[in-house]
């Protein structure tokens, strides 16, 4: 079997490389692509090229427009990204029989309540990323293609930045830091994101019955504060001899840090789709983190 990686240089794209390597020939591609056939999804009339040129099994698409505050300001560069080169990619699938593996978000919802959203919940996002990215979602759907589309929130990775390592960075500058309290979500490893995507991959292969969209998250839930006492409270656990200067993190609210595009207040999402039909179990956010901790510390 042959699978199609787009996006392989960011985080999760890096984590897929591995994950995705037991189901055959994976060709992990960045922008650049391969030869005359660039896979640069802010152009995507050239993707359909590459597909054709490449003749995969299987696309998996871990590229996107993720910078949310941008997105406001280049909403066509967004769009293309995020809407109209899945469409492209799920239409080039679609025609040769082949399966499209693509990452969406929790930004598709408007983030209110309490209760952790289902896969078939009113989406209503709040700005111009999770507008593009569900336009993606729709454009595959549309496609009639094979797929599995993927809803995940507070994607981390030990390559490259991250949130951990900036509160690290920070608690060795300062004695106080302020954290956002009142964002809910569950922080979810690139690396276990990677394996639950080849798992769930391998079991849409064998029963295609089961494609269709599912939520895969880490279990449990936190606040960007809370998130921030735990990578705080493990690192002096794991490195006592590392120099913090921070003595205090104070909760605030979302207020208290203006961006241009609205954060969702709740970004909890049931996974139980996903548990139940490919028999997955899922880890707490807890442990993804401390791994995190154990690997950059």
């Amino acid at each position: 079997m042959k699978v199609l990686l787009l996006g392989a240089n960011g985080q999760l794209g890096w984590e897929l490389q591995r994950g995705l390597a037991p189901l055959g020939e994976v060709i992990a591609l960045g922008r650049e692509g391969t030869g005359a056939y660039p896979a640069d999804l802010a152009e995507p009339e050239r993707l359909r090229a590459l597909v054709d040129h490449l003749t995969p099994d299987v696309i998996v698409n871990a590229a996107a427009h993720t910078a949310v505050d941008k997105a406001e300001s280049e909403p066509e560069l967004a769009r293309a990204i995020n809407a109209t080169a899945p469409g492209v990619l799920a239409r080039a699938a679609a025609a040769r029989g082949a399966w499209l593996l693509h990452y969406s978000t929790d930004y598709v919802f408007d983030g209110s309540g309490q209760q952790p959203r289902e896969e078939d919940a009113p989406t209503g996002p709040l700005g111009v990323y999770g507008q593009t990215k569900l336009e993606g979602e729709e454009a595959i759907r549309a496609s009639g293609c094979r797929h599995l589309i993927l809803r995940t929130s507070w994607v981390y990775a030990a390559r490259g930045g991250n949130f951990a390592k900036t509160m690290l960075r920070l608690a060795q500058e300062r004695e106080r830091l302020t954290v956002i309290d009142d964002q809910i979500g569950a922080p979810t490893g690139a690396d276990l994101l990677a394996d639950l995507s080849a798992h769930a991959l391998r079991g849409a292969l064998a029963d295609p019955a089961k494609g269709g969209t599912y939520h895969a998250v880490a279990a449990g839930e936190t606040s960007w504060h809370g998130y921030a006492r735990f990578v705080i409270d493990t690192t002096r656990e794991l490195r006592p001899d590392l120099a913090l200067k921070v003595q205090a993190i104070d909760p605030v609210p979302t207020s208290a840090f203006p961006t241009p595009a609205r954060r969702p207040h709740n970004s909890r999402l049931s996974t139980r789709r996903l548990q139940d039909t490919f028999g997955l179990h899922l880890p707490h956010w807890q442990r993804g983190v401390r791994r995190l901790l154990q690997e950059i510390l």
